[in-house]
């Protein structure tokens, strides 16, 4: 039994330590394929890490300990340098995305946090769609696509939402950059930056509320649609009267 254990930690530790080593990887991979299209991401990471790195030397200048702070001072420069690559990776990212169908889902799936996501509740032909969003603000409705066909698609399912939520606050956003409309970029701020509104609770119970929503479009689909073709319901009620003989 103790050998097992043994064999176990020791496999846990090769997975921990290989699973380590592909992350450092795809960080180096990241850093040079944005290394390739930002000019100014080294100028800015190594800015912020001999600015950082300066200031806290300093202070340990001012306290009367300026090598004991150096160690600290480099920890916390490549941190900085570390946030500078972050933020302009980030950047990048959202940049090649934005105007993309499906870019607004992928960046509430990306969200930080206690959000639950149901893409495409409703869509179009054209690839507009409209995402659901659930937290403590309550329901949030994120469309994506041109603004003159996604205003009534979101018009649409607010009002289907609305009859099944009750007195619950419904958000509506349209994804872009024209006036009135958010940035990509900014999506993910913009939703942390509403009124908390709900509870945990609350939001189960939302989200159980929701899904008989979406078990009815399911229903919905799975019937043909139209009408009956001639003399459908009359060979209909003719096969069951057969089978009940």
């Amino acid at each position: 039994m103790a050998k097992q254990d043994k064999e176990a930690a020791k496999e846990a530790k090769r997975a921990k330590k290989a699973a380590s080593k592909a992350r450092r990887g795809q960080i180096f991979e990241a850093f040079k394929l944005q290394r390739r299209e930002d000019k100014w991401l080294l100028p800015w990471m190594l800015g912020a890490f001999l600015v950082v790195t300066g200031v806290v030397f300093l202070l340990g200048v001012w306290w009367g300990i300026p090598w004991f702070m150096l160690p600290l001072g480099i920890a916390f420069g490549l941190l900085a340098a570390m946030i500078v690559f972050g933020r302009r990776v980030q950047k990048n990212v959202y940049a090649k995305a934005d105007g993309q169908p499906g870019a607004a889902a992928w960046a509430l799936e990306n969200l930080k946090g206690g959000w639950r996501v149901t893409p495409t509740v409703a869509g179009t032909t054209q690839l507009d769609a409209v995402h659901r969003v659930l937290g403590k603000p309550g329901v949030i409705l994120v469309a994506e696509g041109a603004p003159h066909r996604v205003k009534s698609l979101l018009a649409q399912e607010k009002k289907k939402v609305a009859r099944l939520v009750g007195e619950t606050p419904i958000y509506d956003v349209i994804v872009g950059n024209e006036e009135g409309q958010v940035p990509l970029r900014r999506l993910g701020p913009h939703l942390t930056k509403l009124p908390r509104n709900l509870r945990g609770p609350q939001i189960d119970a939302l989200e159980k509320k929701l899904s008989a929503l979406a078990t009815r479009r399911a229903a919905g689909a799975a019937l043909p649609k139209g009408p009956l073709p001639q003399g459908a319901k009359l060979r209909n009620v003719q096969r069951t009267m057969r089978r009940s003989k």
